[in-house]
This record gives C-alpha cells, sequence and structure tokens, in this order.
C-alpha cells in the first residue's frame, strides 16, 4: 500500500509542476479521461468540468491572463488511493494586484496513476474580492464558452 500512496504523491508533485508552469498539454495528461475538477469554493457539487480537455480549458480562463502564478507548497498526505495537497497560490496580475490564495486540494487516483477527481476547496471569496475587475469580466464568459 506505501508503494502506491508514494507513486501517487509523486505523481501529484509533478501534476502541480506541470501546473504551475502552465505547461497545459502536460496538465491534460495527468487527468483519466473521466476526471472531475471541481471547485467547491464555487458551491459546485457533481458538476465542475469533465475530462483533460475541459479541465485545461477551466483552468486557461483563469489562469492564462495572470502575469506570474506561483505555488507556495505545503504539506501533502497519501492515504489509499488519495493525495491531500494543502498549499497557496500567489496571483500575480499586470495591473499590479497580488492575491495570495490558500487551498486544499483533494486527489483520488485511478489504478493507473491517472487522477480521477480533483476537488479543491478554498475561500474563492479571499480571490474574488482582491482580484482585479477586469479579470472578473474576463472569467464571467466562462470555460464553456471559451474552448474551441
Amino acid at each position: 500500500m506505501g508503494d502506491v500512496q508514494e507513486r501517487n504523491k509523486a505523481i501529484a508533485a509533478r501534476y502541480w509542476e506541470a501546473l504551475y508552469s502552465h505547461d497545459w498539454d502536460a496538465v491534460a495528461g495527468f487527468f483519466s479521461p473521466t476526471a472531475n475538477y471541481v471547485d467547491k469554493g464555487l458551491g459546485e457539487s457533481l458538476g465542475g468540468a469533465h475530462g483533460p480537455d475541459e479541465i485545461v480549458a477551466r483552468l486557461r480562463l483563469g489562469l492564462d491572463p495572470v502575469e506570474a502564478h506561483n505555488h507556495v507548497e505545503g504539506m501533502m498526505v497519501a492515504e489509499g488511493d488519495v493525495v491531500v495537497t494543502e498549499h497557496e497560490e500567489e496571483w500575480v496580475f499586470h495591473t499590479g494586484e497580488r492575491v495570495l490564495h490558500p487551498f486544499a486540494s483533494v486527489m483520488v487516483f485511478a489504478p493507473d496513476g491517472k487522477i480521477e477527481r480533483w476537488w479543491d476547496y478554498s475561500n474563492l471569496g479571499n480571490l474574488l474580492d482582491n482580484a482585479p475587475a477586469w479579470w472578473l469580466e474576463h472569467i464571467a464568459q466562462g470555460y464553456r464558452s471559451a474552448e474551441k
């Protein structure tokens, strides 16, 4: 059991590296075809984004316009097929705003090492209260309308 947990923690660490370097092709490769991403801060339950393409489209909607997106590593624990990461993101906007946004991210891994479920828990109000108005207007269009 410990080997699977260590493997999943290593995959999660590589995932975070890909995400914070905005390597979208690599990010997509971490997810199973049926993966689900939910930001619990939005009040979503079983909705969210489904599959690698939709997950990446959703991430890109919010992150492509950000000048810098830095990872502040925290604790990572694993049990069975679940990895929980406590961490923060620093969002830096070209208009000067900086937001330090804390998360607890819960990932469930499939037996093949792909992420099957990724649910983020954060105080989304922290980001929405401190982000610039132009960014809020941009994300209001939604990631599904941004897909090509």
